[in-house]
């Protein structure tokens, strides 16, 4: 029995192991390495920063190697600007930069047709300042009017993101694609508010970890 199983967990190995080779195997054909780079932006998070109280102005740089391997730079301006919250009655604010690098590598079979279907990671960083505020309300315990108010409140998040996307050739140097994405705080500093609502380039702390990114490009 333990020979039996042995043997099946080698054989599963051998097979992921072929797998994940044949998605790195560089094809070999006449094509160079560099064909070019693309510039893009995410219509998703403008149009959300548009239509809600949070969202991000994002833009994107990808450096394309043999049609197979997608050096990535992402770099954004997230805002979050809610007021007076129906249950809670707190305002939060914040504004800033951030940025994520990484790559993506594309598994389709036939690389060089201009759509693709690829997985990528990324590892994304930033530095804001929040303002946190409520109204005034009654101490439990003192019965005095108090309120809780934050100014300027310097916090930091690192994070990683792993991501599945498509793009497809639309016109010319065109191209539109979208992408679902994971992702996992590494490391943070919410400096005296424990816990930040919104961060910038990352997304709302309390809701699923999953984002999404809609995307248009140009070849250069």
């Amino acid at each position: 029995m333990k020979v039996m199983t042995s043997l099946l967990v080698a054989y599963h190995f051998s097979l992921l192991t072929s797998t994940a080779q044949g998605f790195l195997k560089w094809e070999a054909d006449s094509v160079p390495l560099f064909r070019g780079i693309a510039v893009g932006v995410d219509v998703a998070g403008a149009a959300q920063l548009q239509l809600g109280d949070y969202g991000q102005l994002e833009a994107m740089l990808r450096v394309n190697l043999h049609d197979q391997y997608f050096p990535t730079l992402e770099v954004g301006l997230g805002k979050a600007k809610h007021d007076e919250d129906l249950v809670t009655g707190i305002s939060y604010r914040t504004s800033a930069p951030y940025f994520r690098i990484g790559a993506d590598v594309n598994i389709l079979k036939k690389k060089h047709t201009g759509n693709r279907a690829y997985i990528g990671l990324r590892y994304g960083f930033t530095s804001y300042k929040v303002d946190i505020s409520s109204p005034a309300f009654t101490d439990p315990i003192w019965q005095w009017d108090t309120h809780f108010n934050v100014i300027d409140e310097k916090c930091s998040q690192h994070w990683a993101e792993v991501l599945f996307g498509i793009d497809a050739k639309v016109v010319g140097p065109l191209h539109l694609g979208w992408s679902a994405r994971y992702r996992r705080r590494i490391a943070h500093n919410d400096g005296k508010t424990e816990k930040t609502w919104y961060v910038p380039g990352y997304g709302i702390q309390e809701s699923t970890r999953l984002g999404y990114t809609f995307n248009l490009l140009i070849d250069i």
